[in-house]
């Protein structure tokens, strides 16, 4: 975790701040807030230092008593400076340079690493100005974290883009800004979530998986540098930002989407929970409840993962075995059938680590004979490293 600087400057948008901080504080990082007098027009000192658990650096206290200068003890405490909202007026000050406020003067001291989280109005946002401002603070090694398009503060303005991202994905922005690319360059190809086979239009057979796995072995990959995309199966998670994302329901579906995109792929983490049988006739009207017993006749599904291992040709291959029991011979077994370089096996009955929880408790087995017992920890860790094992492989 870091030492995260947040500044925020004169916009509707810091009225949010104080939430950004809380998550923040809560993926672990240690924070300040430094507030322009505009910004506390809209949010007061005493929100801000709360939701930040210390005191607020102002223009007020810039330069102390005892002859320290605010700014450049910002500039060495901070690891990453967040301007959050940055106004157009911030935006142009630093990418001229200057220094007559204390945010300018604490970036020209020496802060070692700097985000934008642009909120204006569309037509300031768009203005040819600003857009060369943003591309000079960009050749800089400066980021921007949006803004997006959404419903803008002004009155009447409806919607445009100039909104500023919102505070949960301003935190994931800035842990992927601020996480060492090692993987840059890697083509992953995942696939997340449950299927569905319909038995009529309006009913079908499916199991309680939420996604949650294989989302965040998509956006640590992301966040590592590697080019990702996501096929997935019904969720309610939203597409992760910077990754592509193709939705589809069956396993057939699946099986297609991710055949189609195998041939680009350099490695492929198979974390969708596929149905192992469909049923073989499928009514076009939704069928009538009847008292009588029904009897459904199933056939399999394509077995995906065995199709890729046969098509392997050099590309790391993750697979996962969901059981129940003790499972780890046929989990090797599943190893070595579908020509694997890691299987990660989990258990869908162990209270908190099922279908749907926040964390996983995995044995990774790779080829080579290696086993790892990761413990309980959430699910963004163990992909992470499932990652640092692909990574392995891929290097190999």
């Amino acid at each position: 975790m870091a030492r995260v600087l947040v500044a925020v400057t004169g916009g509707v948008a810091a009225i949010k701040v104080p939430h950004l901080l809380r998550l923040l504080r809560a993926q672990g990082h240690e924070v300040r807030v430094l507030a322009s007098r505009r910004a506390l027009e809209f949010v007061t000192p005493l929100s801000l230092a709360v939701a930040a658990g210390g005191e607020v650096a102002t223009e007020e206290a810039w330069f102390r008593p005892d002859g320290r200068a605010l700014h450049i003890e910002l500039a060495r405490w901070a690891e990453v400076v967040l301007v959050a909202p940055a106004t157009v007026d911030a935006l142009a000050r630093a990418a001229l340079g200057l220094a007559d406020d204390l945010l300018g003067a604490t970036l020209l001291a020496g802060a070692p690493r700097v985000a934008w989280a642009p909120a204006m109005n569309e037509a300031m946002w768009l203005a040819p100005q600003t857009q060369a401002h943003a591309e000079r603070l960009k050749a800089l090694g400066h980021a921007l974290f949006g803004p997006a398009y959404g419903p803008l503060a002004a009155l009447g303005e409806g919607e445009g883009w100039g909104r500023m991202l919102e505070p949960e994905e301003l935190v994931e922005r800035l842990n992927a800004f601020l996480t060492p690319k090692d993987l840059e360059g890697l083509r992953l190809l995942v696939s997340a979530g449950p299927t569905r086979e319909y038995l009529d239009p309006v009913r079908f057979l499916s199991n309680p998986s939420s996604g949650r796995m294989g989302y965040a072995v998509a956006e640590a990959a992301r966040d590592r540098g590697a080019q990702v995309f996501l096929v997935s199966g019904p969720t309610a998670l939203p597409d992760p930002w910077g990754v592509e994302v193709v939705r589809v329901e069956s396993a057939l579906e699946m099986r297609r989407a991710i055949l189609d995109r195998y041939p680009w792929a350099e490695a492929v983490v198979m974390a969708a929970a596929v149905a192992d049988y469909r049923p073989a006739e499928v009514s076009r009207e939704k069928e009538p409840k009847g008292e009588a017993e029904k009897v459904v006749r199933l056939v399999p599904n394509p077995d995906i993962l065995q199709e890729l291992g046969e098509r392997k040709e050099g590309r790391v291959l993750v697979g996962f075995a969901m059981e129940t029991g003790e499972g780890l011979e046929r989990a090797k077994e599943k190893l070595r059938r579908k020509n694997l370089d890691l299987i990660a096996l989990n258990w869908v009955n162990r209270e908190g680590v099922g279908f749907a929880s926040l964390e996983n408790e995995v044995v990774l087995l790779a080829r080579d004979g290696r086993v790892w017992e990761l413990p309980r920890m959430r699910k963004r860790q163990v992909a992470d490293r499932i990652l640092d094992a692909v990574k392995e492989f891929w290097k190999a």
